[in-house]
């Protein structure tokens, strides 16, 4: 007789291998159709609103895998709350404007910019930024991100550009922003400013100089030193900035010696505290000090430059240290912030010896016309021949380069815009407090940031950004920026985009009859040349596009990289209060780090260690790049290789097999009929008792948004809980016993809630799979079976749990199984038995165990998976193995001592004297 045909055989469509790359694609064209994103607003209008405000990426090229990660983070969180019970709109935005895209229009498409008009070279830029978002909207979305991709939000657009200028005009108003002549970072090759966010450090190799600078006057206080041979003693790494010197500033309390080389009779100024090294750097062995002074001694002495015809004053500053140099600082006040403060507190005249494209002009004497980096050699050459070069040294020092030309920068005065930060610094911080942020110590960084900060230069020498909305009466020469001319450009913006600003003259822009609000003249009027700060189009999101397109502030999130503490996250949060006085644009703030390759490698093109998200979707499919985003700490760096990839194929087959399995012994499963609890076998009520705290430990994860560890905790559950224990067990079960017997839909009741709830749980995560896995599976009435990310994830079954102390006698049970299956496997390496169900076990344990004697017979055997057990209580745990007595059931495998008809065991007989062909 065939028992196989009475053997209730797992039966699925469902695929063990993914195919994920082809099957993906298909599950999109489905979700499009449905209207996913919209259908789930719809669902879920009327709940607790969550908005994770999108930092616009910049639409400048292809996805990378930071762009990966970012976007895979914030679907898991949007797609967690709304199977949470929230409303949880989703507008994905972008960044256009500024010298990334210059830069890279310029260099791909060839423009030779300079020989186009404005409005032509702007709309050219528009288009390039147009067709990135495209590219970059199309890989969102292949990667399963839900959103209102019909409806992004962008920097560029004329609705946008017509609310940022009047976030400029509340900042203006408040006399937040001011245009003035102050040192800033500056990229000589794209002759433009800067902003912090927008340098990275370098190693550079420099040389640096200890120079010379002959006493001028010393006011008689220096009577018995001969001036002839008297010197101060400055030190710097910037040799090229030594034209620009208008002072020498001294710390006014720190004691400063006048050290007698008594080689050649040369006296030097430095700080007592750096004497003796800086001698030895000089090479000078036999010296003594003649005489020490506080700094505030040589206050107003004057020096004469050491290759220019000009004097350099002596002056006081608290910043001078004693930790290297000299402790006389060579000041400039054209190239440096502090040595600007300090020479506008003694009332100097600015100078900027160098030009926009980093070349000294006729000051520099004759280095005029060099390029900085040019001018360093040949002015220590210089300064070597005439003598006043004390010593030299070749060092790497860390360098601020352009973040996106790499060239070194310079800090150079020029006429910016600037948002005074100190201005509303302590509003800042306050509103900062407010903030949940993730990591805890995101709140420090912040704020310790925009402590620091005096002013932010928010004006830039480019074409392709938003004009800054001032425009400078012709018979006064003053900026004029009022509510009338912002609502005038505003509207202007509105209707025509920004391009309108350089192909109309001002007078077409003002209203009629406009006047200076300053002196009255209406001669006319001229616009301003420079265009915003990249940085404060994207801090104006919040304004612009979040609270005009969606009406609501503040958002409840914003999350980006670990940058974005200087960048996004502080200009959004500047623009917010100076503006608008409310406080934060959010309530939380997210952060994650950087991608890196498997060897923790930043990863570039020429080392030839990148990975491409596309290459990843079409080789493992966008599920094993979302697995990867959630497997390890995101607040740090995060790996990627291919070898990581394969790990996580391997741990995505675990979780994929697992709901295989329960989807095969599901097959004509009714869930509107679930097995009571008071029903249920007490091994599956363990099992759904686990499945409990899964749920708690999953929904606290979500909560703190630590998706490591639902991904942990989840595979972990499928390897330990059920493959190792579980699953195992109830196979008899699910196989052998009566298809509609209480027995086996209590196991596939247990198998149904384990799946409902992990295929809910990883649905933020594995978004292709599980939508998969939900169309595969039955489901109750009360489903909605479109698309898994329609149903809430599931609270604990309470009335199915076990108490402690019952779920205590189960971690005795697995104990005892672990050791009968270490004896079952000396056994059979013994060739005692071949399989689990050849053996009988006879078991002693300990009186805390004695309940396992009390089993009903057969319970025991069953849960350990072979043919008879026999427990004797008392002593140590201890194991024997023999082989089972009576005969194998053909059915089930097991060995009986009463065996029916064809040698079935009593419950096989029983069972197949039911099945009607039988």
């Amino acid at each position: 007789m065939d028992y196989n045909k009475t053997i209730n055989l797992p039966k699925t469509e469902f695929p063990m291998r993914a195919g994920l790359p082809k099957r993906e694609p298909e599950m999109l064209r489905r979700w499009q159709e449905q209207d996913v994103y919209n259908e789930l607003l719809k669902k879920n209008e009327g709940k607790p609103l969550f908005n994770l405000h999108d930092g616009p990426p910049f639409s400048n090229g292809a996805l990378h895998m930071g762009h990966a990660l970012n976007k895979s983070i914030k679907d898991f969180i949007t797609r967690s709350y709304a199977m949470r019970g929230y409303y949880t709109p989703y507008i994905p935005g972008w960044d256009n404007h500024g010298m990334p895209i210059e830069s890279a229009i310029i260099k791909q498409n060839k423009l030779n910019h300079k020989a186009m008009s404005i409005p032509d070279f702007r709309s050219a830029c528009q288009d390039f930024a147009r067709h990135y978002m495209n590219v970059q909207s199309e890989g969102f979305q292949r990667m399963g991100v839900l959103g209102d991709w019909e409806h992004p939000y962008a920097t560029m657009n004329p609705g946008f550009e017509a609310e940022e200028v009047k976030v400029f005009g509340e900042m203006y108003k408040k006399g937040y922003i001011y245009k003035g002549l102050k040192p800033v970072y500056w990229c000589a090759h794209d002759e433009t400013a800067l902003a912090e966010a927008e340098i990275e450090y370098q190693d550079d190799p420099c040389t640096t100089v200890y120079v010379k600078f002959p006493m001028h006057d010393d006011l008689g206080k220096l009577p018995g030193v001969d001036h002839a041979k008297l010197f101060f003693v400055i030190w710097t790494t910037t040799i090229w900035t030594l034209p620009g010197n208008l002072a020498i500033a001294l710390h006014p309390d720190e004691s400063y010696a006048l050290v007698k080389n008594n080689a050649n009779g040369e006296v030097y100024i430095v700080a007592e505290a750096l004497a003796d090294k800086v001698m030895k750097v000089g090479g000078v062995a036999d010296y003594e000090i003649v005489e020490t002074h506080p700094g505030a001694f040589f206050e107003d002495m004057l020096a004469d430059h050491p290759f220019l015809p000009k004097t350099s004053r002596l002056v006081l500053a608290d910043y001078v240290t004693m930790d290297s140099g000299t402790g006389c600082v060579h000041t400039a006040p054209g190239f440096g912030a502090d040595d600007y403060q300090t020479c506008k507190r003694y009332g100097m005249e600015m100078v900027v010896p160098v030009n926009d494209q980093g070349r000294h002009t006729d000051y520099a004497g004759k280095y005029a016309g060099m390029k900085t980096d040019e001018s360093n050699p040949v002015i220590l050459n210089d300064m070597k021949e005439s003598g006043m070069l004390f010593a030299s040294e070749d060092i790497v020092h860390s360098y601020p380069h352009c973040w996106r030309c790499k060239s070194p920068i310079i800090f150079r005065a020029t006429p910016q815009w600037f948002c005074s930060v100190e201005s509303f610094k302590d509003e800042a911080c306050a509103a900062a407090d407010d903030v949940r942020w993730v990591p805890g110590w995101g709140i420090d960084r912040m704020k310790s940031m925009v402590r620091e900060r005096t002013d932010w230069c928010i004006s830039r020498q480019r074409k392709w950004g938003l004009p800054i909305p001032v425009v400078y009466c012709k018979d006064c020469g003053k900026p004029i920026c009022t509510d009338e001319t912002i609502a005038a450009i505003s509207a202007l913006f509105e209707k025509e985009g920004s391009n309108a600003w350089f192909s109309k003259e001002a007078a077409e822009i003002l209203p009629d009859g406009f006047t200076c609000p300053h002196c009255g003249g209406s001669t006319g009027f001229e616009k301003e040349t420079d265009t915003l700060d990249g940085w404060f189009d994207s801090g104006s999101t919040h304004f612009a596009a979040m609270k005009r397109d969606q009406g609501f502030w503040p958002a409840t999130m914003y999350l980006e990289g670990l940058d974005q503490y200087r960048g996004w996250f502080q200009s959004a949060l500047l623009t917010a209060v100076g503006a608008f006085g409310k406080g934060a644009p959010f309530k939380e703030c997210v952060t994650h780090g950087w991608t890196v390759d498997g060897e923790g490698k930043a990863m570039h093109k020429s080392l030839g260690n990148g990975m491409d998200p596309y290459e990843i979707m079409e080789k493992y499919g966008a599920d094993l790049l979302r697995l990867w985003a959630a497997s390890a700490d995101y607040h740090a760096d995060m790996r990627c290789s291919d070898a990581i990839f394969k790990q996580l194929s391997q741990n995505y087959l675990k979780f994929r097999n697992t709901a295989r399995y329960c989807l095969g012994n599901l097959n004509g499963f009714d869930p509107n009929h679930l097995v009571s609890a008071a029903e249920m076998e007490e091994l599956d009520r363990w099992a759904v008792t686990r499945l409990n705290a899964l749920m708690e430990a999953c929904e606290q994860a979500y909560q703190d948004y630590e998706f490591n560890a639902v991904t942990h905790a989840v595979n972990d559950f499928c390897v330990v809980e059920l493959s190792n224990f579980y699953l195992d067990i109830i196979k008899d079960r699910l196989y052998c016993e009566e298809a509609d017997g209480l027995k086996r839909r209590s196991a596939q009741t247990a198998l149904y809630l384990i799946l409902d709830t992990m295929t809910k749980i990883m649905a933020p995560i594995l978004a292709f799979t599980c939508d998969e896995i939900w169309q595969a599976m039955p489901h109750s009435d009360a489903d909605d079976g479109r698309n898994v990310v329609f149903n809430e994830m599931n609270k604990p079954f309470a009335d199915y749990a076990l108490s402690a102390d019952e779920m205590a006698k189960w971690d005795r049970v697995i104990a005892v199984r672990d050791a009968v299956n270490g004896a079952l496997e000396a056994a059979r390496a013994e060739k005692k038995i071949g399989k689990a169900l050849e053996a009988a076990v006879s078991l002693t344990v300990p009186a805390e165990d004695a309940f396992l004697a009390e089993l009903p017979e057969g319970v025991l055997a069953d849960l350990l998976i072979v043919s008879q057990v026999s427990v004797t209580v008392g002593g140590e745990l201890s194991v024997s193995v023999v082989n089972a007595a009576g005969v194998k059931c053909p059915r089930c495998w097991k060995h009986s001592a009463n065996p029916g008809q064809d040698d079935l065991c009593p419950r096989c007989a029983a069972v197949v004297a039911k099945i009607p062909q039988f």
